[in-house]
């Protein structure tokens, strides 16, 4: 019987956790390939940025003549400079969107953490069922309601950009963006349900976290891997300080300390 990473056999774990994680492979699977649109959004802000800067002056006409402006001329008008900055901001806005619900489900989310820290393992999982009980959940469904109906009127009137070179079918974008909150809000309930399952279910239960790490798991800060930072010398952070006295360092580095003589 396949097992999960704690050793937990898989048919006899509670349906919440399994539902839990098949949420999780789907938000998984939107923001790997969400992620994607770095490429072009890093691709088409050098293509802005450098096809302005790079140009020459003619000495007779004084005329500046611009790489973007060729390339618009001879390649197309997807080329021109308010084209260029829209995709960006689209392109932008949809990363932004499809990879919010898979920042939840790896827990790599900006956290305050100055009073969560400090608090036990349950009380750890009552906040977070808390937070998205109240606060995450609802305001994601709040959002994606208002912004449906945004994205609907967008549609209906055929809107397009501000600009009159701009972009047109601005609803696209709205939709996108509806879609990753969509995606944001299966992250939160498949973080509910193994949260729920923490503080109701069997306490010897261990499945893989999202949200949470188990108490007996020190090798990880919040998901993330410890760093041991080493210095110059060689000296890890959580080693003692290194004696300054030439003869107690002759001492420690044979394995026994010496007490330092008196001073005269």
């Amino acid at each position: 019987m396949p097992a999960d990473n704690h050793g937990t056999p898989s048919g006899e774990m509670p349906r919440a956790v399994r539902v839990a994680a098949r949420m999780r492979r789907f938000v998984d699977f939107v923001g790997a390939w969400g992620c994607w649109l770095i490429v072009p959004v890093v691709v088409i802000t050098c293509i802005d940025v450098i096809g302005r800067k790079i140009g020459y002056e003619d000495e007779e006409t004084g005329r500046i003549y611009r790489l973007q402006g060729w390339l618009a001329d001879n390649l197309g008008s997807v080329f021109q400079s308010t084209i260029l900055q829209e995709l960006e901001w689209h392109f932008h806005a949809g990363l932004f969107a499809l990879v919010l619900g898979y920042g939840v489900v790896y827990n790599t989310h900006v956290r305050i953490d100055l009073i969560r820290d400090n608090l036990q393992f349950r009380k750890k999982a009552w906040l977070e069922f808390g937070g998205l009980t109240f606060f995450m959940i609802p305001y994601c469904a709040i959002v994606i309601y208002f912004a449906f109906d945004y994205t609907y009127a967008s549609f209906m009137i055929k809107e397009t950009s501000a600009s009159t070179v701009g972009l047109s079918h601005r609803w696209i974008i709205k939709s996108v963006f509806i879609f990753g909150m969509l995606v944001a809000v299966i992250s939160g309930i498949a973080a509910w349900l193994q949260v729920a399952t923490i503080l109701w279910g069997p306490k010897e239960l261990r499945f893989p976290l999202m949200t949470l790490d188990w108490p007996e798991t020190d090798a990880k800060i919040e998901g993330k891997e410890r760093v041991r930072l080493e210095d110059d010398y060689g000296l890890r952070l959580s080693d003692p300080a290194a004696p300054t006295d030439p003869t107690l360092a002759a001492a420690a580095g044979k394995g026994e300390a010496k007490p330092a003589a008196p001073p005269a």
